[in-house]
């Protein structure tokens, strides 16, 4: 248990927030000493502009994968606020390219039509035009009624347009000569931010993953058929004692020759990293996973990560209660296995006992820690559920004096961190995460 009087998760926040409020004060005095614009209209299109550039660069960070924030924040919780800062994005850049087209229109006594077009035939304009309807694009597909009816494959490749409107933004700015060269500061600052941004950006997601594989050249040294539709993978690898991997993280895994190259599968590590294997256990859910089983023993792996902050590191309490559903138990298996005090619950929601996945190895665990393991079967149809707030009491009395970690399908997580809610459960002692790329 961690004795730390800031917790990880907040001193992380503290940092992205410090980050962000001092990047738009100093745009709010570059705005303030850099001069008005020709009209009302265009200092106000100056204003969002300035502001849609910092928004931008602070999505470059959320997505760097950068393993600090990532550890103590977690890859779900910056995808979410990603989310969000890019439909925020969204209408600050619709905003700025509104009030351009207006206020030329004004300075120029035409309509807005033929304002359009003309500023369409300036470089500098059209670049920021081609930015912004890359970014409306992209924002549309990710609207939550489209995204559900598309191929990850096809959102994820019309996803990675927004780069190619990072650089025509750029562009842009650069061009724009009140933006990028109002002062000595202003050229330097706005230089450094890009930098910064895109650096972290290529560090964390090319850089590193590269890096990683090239020094510790994974591979696969054995599967393991748990059950008929369960597999476990075992990746070993060169100095995988320097690989900073924890219980309860998940990496994500390309086997060359298995999928395409741009197909990824996040898997949780269903065991204890030791410094020689990794091991990932993963249900026959789709044609991915399934065929993990048919893996030669031998062949090359490309791993990313480990990414994740569902680990021991936001321990705030001595006892702890552990919740899965379905295939959810690998990486509470793995907590488990590094839990050393008997202190410990764990629930485990299945349909049936035949789909307790790892079941004799979960039962072991607890055994061996003296801890209680409750495997609850059946379809919440059938009965009361056991995630409502009375029956997860009933089970542990002392649930708002545990550390509780819960991982499982999203409507199962969603409904247990409501009772958490009701039971008064500390915020800081509920650690949750959804594994996923998207």
């Amino acid at each position: 248990m961690r004795q730390s009087t800031i917790p990880p998760v907040v001193a992380a926040r503290r940092a992205l927030w410090t980050f962000v409020i001092v990047n738009l004060v100093i745009v709010e005095v570059l705005f303030l000493t850099a001069g008005t614009g020709q009209n009302g209209v265009l200092t106000a299109a100056k204003f969002f502009g300035l502001h849609a550039a910092v928004l931008m660069l602070f999505q470059l960070l959320l997505v760097a994968r950068l393993p600090w924030l990532d550890r103590r924040i977690g890859m779900d919780r910056l995808t979410v606020w990603h989310r969000w800062v890019g439909f925020t994005l969204l209408w600050t850049i619709l905003t700025h390219a509104v009030l351009i087209v207006l206020g030329f229109a004004r300075l120029g006594a035409t309509s807005m039509t033929k304002t359009f077009f003309s500023l369409a035939g300036v470089p500098a304009s059209l670049l920021g035009m081609c930015a912004a309807a890359i970014v409306v694009v992209v924002a549309a597909v990710s609207a939550r009624y489209v995204r559900q009816r598309l191929r990850y494959e096809v959102w994820h490749g019309l996803h990675l347009l927004l780069y190619v409107a990072l650089g025509l933004a750029f562009v842009h700015q650069l061009q724009e000569t009140t933006t990028f060269t109002s002062s000595a500061f202003a050229k330097i600052y706005w230089w450094l931010l890009w930098l910064f941004s895109f650096g972290a950006l290529i560090a964390g997601r090319i850089v590193m993953p590269v890096w990683r594989n090239a020094y510790h050249r994974f591979e696969v040294s054995a599967v393991v058929l748990e059950s008929d539709d369960v597999v476990s993978v075992h990746v070993t690898g060169r100095h995988l004692d320097k690989l900073p991997a924890r219980a309860g993280q998940f990496c994500i895994w390309r086997f060359p020759g298995h999928n395409h190259w741009w197909l990824a599968n996040p898997f949780s590590l269903s065991a204890v990293p030791d410094g020689r294997t990794l091991r990932l256990t993963a249900k026959a859910v789709g044609s991915a996973s399934a065929g993990l089983r048919h893996l030669p023993v031998g062949s090359r792996a490309f791993v990313e990560g480990p990414y994740g902050a569902f680990t021991s590191l936001h321990r705030t309490r001595p006892g702890a209660l552990l919740i899965a559903g379905g295939v959810g138990i690998t990486p509470v298996r793995a907590l488990l296995e590094e839990e050393s005090s008997g202190d410990v619950v764990v629930l485990h929601r299945v349909r049936s006992e035949d789909e307790a996945v790892l079941a004799d190895e979960v039962q072991g665990l607890v055994a061996d820690r003296g801890g209680k393991l409750h495997l609850v079967t059946g379809r919440t149809a059938e009965g009361s559920s056991p995630f409502e707030p009375d029956s997860l009491h009933a089970l542990v009395p002392d649930i708002a004096e545990r550390d509780v970690y819960v991982c499982g399908p999203p409507a199962m997580t969603a409904a247990v961190l409501g009772s958490l809610r009701a039971l008064q459960v500390p915020e800081r002692q509920v650690h949750a995460e959804r594994f996923g790329l998207a």
